[in-house]
């Protein structure tokens, strides 16, 4: 119904020419909110469409710990980014982290932060349908990026597919892994879990049920290491960790 109902508000505040396409993550997890927002707006100027504008909005409304007021919650900002993409998103944790460093402008906005405790159908939709248009009369004061958001989080779990692919935040050129080649055998730690993998460069580099780590398909330019499993679940071997959780790598 939540769905629903958000996708209805939005439609009433956009063009009818405007396309929508829907993802989601798990509740309150800014950190595959933030790890999606990158992949979508910095993607190759081929694989992305023009005058493209992400919305992201997890809220967990922990910018304040005390008991809120009237069920106001984090900000609402807009950005450009340095490739022209803009996005309008909620700020908080991690949600701009994986951008921070792409971002040209950002913006306070003028909006209701309080008085629903449903604010992307109430709120929201409004400022989206502005952009859309051209119209920026909603934004507010000029924020710096660097003051504004903290930096990604290193060598966690950044996303998690539903094949069970573990994205991490590992960088393919992190010093550290950099040396790395196919056929290498590593030692990955999540938790409690000790697990070993071969590094891969693809999907039917390894047997069937072997564990790999290779460079996947999501970062761009620099991509992120990614943790899957021939034929199974990666994330199952791992216990399902949540995003946020701590990887480290060992060579053997």
């Amino acid at each position: 119904m939540a769905w629903a109902e958000v996708v209805t508000a939005f439609r009433q505040c956009m063009p009818q020419t405007t396309n929508m396409h829907l993802t989601s993550v798990r509740p309150f997890d800014t950190i595959a909110t933030g790890f999606i927002l990158a992949q979508l707006s910095l993607a190759d100027e081929k694989l992305r469409p023009k005058n493209l504008l992400v919305f992201a909005n997890t809220a967990p409304r922990k910018d304040n710990l005390k008991a809120r007021q009237n069920n106001e919650g984090e900000g609402l900002l807009f950005l450009t980014l340095k490739n022209g993409v803009q996005a309008v998103v909620v700020n908080s944790g991690f949600s701009l982290a994986f951008v921070k460093d792409q971002i040209q402008e950002l913006w306070s906005c003028n909006c209701e932060d309080a008085g629903s405790q449903f604010r992307s159908r109430d709120f929201f939709p409004p400022v989206c349908g502005k952009v859309v248009v051209a119209d920026y009369s909603f934004i507010n004061h000029k924020l710096d990026p660097q003051e504004t958001i903290p930096d990604p989080p290193e060598s966690v779990v950044g996303y998690i597919d539903s094949f069970g692919n573990m994205k991490t935040t590992i960088r393919q050129l992190n010093p550290k892994i950099a040396d790395l080649r196919p056929g290498d055998r590593v030692k990955v730690r999540i938790g409690s879990y000790i697990r070993t993998a071969t590094v891969a460069t693809g999907s039917f580099n390894i047997m069937e049920g072997d564990l790999a780590f290779s460079p996947g398909s999501s970062g761009q330019d620099n991509r992120f290491w990614e943790i899957f499993q021939r034929g199974g679940s990666a994330a199952a071997e791992f216990g399902n960790p949540s995003t946020g959780s701590s990887i480290h790598i060992q060579t053997i």
